[in-house]
């Protein structure tokens, strides 16, 4: 507990004693990673299982057979 302590302590200190500028550059990292790791998951990566299959276990078949297809592949491509 007293690692998390100092550890929190460390970093506290250094983000009150920055510079405004450094605030703001992290303020824009955040903002940032906010974009690329949120809204752009939403709109280039549509939860395709849920709009396609209504119950768990047709999405569950759905993978497998998919996985099975794609094992298949591999291996009639794979051979010499």
């Amino acid at each position: 507990m007293k690692v998390l302590k100092r550890i929190f302590r460390f970093y506290y200190e250094g983000f009150k004693n920055m510079p405004r500028w450094g605030k703001q550059m992290w303020l824009i990292i955040l903002i940032k990673g906010f974009l690329v790791f949120v809204l752009v998951k939403f709109i280039f990566f549509p939860n395709h299982l849920k709009t396609n299959f209504e119950t768990d276990e047709q999405r569950s078949e759905h993978v497998i057979n998919e996985l099975i297809k794609i094992a298949q592949d591999d291996t009639i491509t794979t051979k010499y």
